[in-house]
């Protein structure tokens, strides 16, 4: 049975996940549905695009991942179909799916199957469901679609550099309090270039100005920045969760959307 995951920023509270989880089954009975998260904060799409680009490359070929975060449509934005390294996804055309693949997907459809009149009101249920159990049912994205040839991308959550330094932002806050920013490994290695750096987010006392490898480089309680298992920039407090002073968002007072800096030498080291 294929696999059906659900990425939305609804929360548990609220009869919406069921009101999803029940149409999906009603449709397809036997349905395999995964919940990733539904803790994404309300109408963020950074967070989505980290939680997105992190989360599918862990499932088999041919899962659907559905996305419920800012998914109505209006007379800027279409609901789509992009298929991409094997996977579907399924969401609004609000730039989110360009971030989480570093490009634009291999296919695109936006979504033209008829729907029913109220179909606006919760295209989570609606829509997204609908086309997710077409695809489940082994049906094509051209016969509920039509072909694309380029998605939204959204240029102002992507880092800003130069040949002396890099401005990105923090993308996510995870669980532990670490800050995950978009900046990736190989654009900090092409901007580098072998020369000393510093990492600037707040009072010139936090910056930092080596890279680690892993959090248990250095004590607990002390900040460090390293490139994670998904190649982004990450700067924590070893040991750093409630109980032991606060994680390096609590004690950095730092949260999503907030820029972070790096500066190069002007020479590289010898």
């Amino acid at each position: 049975m294929t696999i059906i995951t659900l990425i939305t920023d609804m929360g548990t509270r609220d009869h919406y996940v069921a009101m999803v989880k029940g149409a999906i089954l009603s449709q397809l009975p036997g349905a395999t549905i995964v919940d990733v998260t539904h803790a994404i904060k309300p109408f963020h799409n950074p967070e989505a695009v980290h939680v997105l680009r992190n989360a599918y490359p862990a499932f088999p070929k041919g899962t659907i991942h559905i996305v419920g975060v800012n998914p109505e449509a209006d007379r800027f934005t279409v609901h789509v179909v992009a298929k991409h390294d094997g996977h579907y996804f399924i969401g609004a055309d609000n730039g989110i799916f360009p971030l989480a693949f570093d490009g634009m997907p291999e296919e695109a459809y936006e979504i033209t199957m008829k729907l029913d009149d109220d179909h606006a009101a919760f295209p989570m249920k609606t829509v997204f469901v609908k086309a997710a159990c077409h695809l489940a049912r082994g049906g094509k994205p051209e016969t509920i679609g039509r072909r694309m040839t380029s998605l939204r991308e959204l240029f102002n959550i992507k880092p800003k550099s130069d040949e002396s330094c890099i401005v990105g932002q923090v993308v996510y806050t995870d669980h532990y309090g670490n800050l995950i920013t978009n900046v990736s490994r190989s654009l900090f290695d092409k901007v580098r270039g072998g020369r000393s750096f510093r990492i600037g987010f707040g009072l010139p006392a936090d910056d930092i100005t080596r890279l680690h490898k892993t959090y248990g480089d250095v004590s607990n309680g002390v900040c460090l920045a390293f490139f994670n298992a998904s190649g982004d920039l990450e700067i924590a407090v070893n040991k750093g969760v409630e109980g032991s002073g606060g994680g390096a968002a609590r004690l950095l007072g730092l949260r999503e959307n907030d820029p972070v800096r790096i500066d190069f030498s002007a020479k590289a080291k010898t």
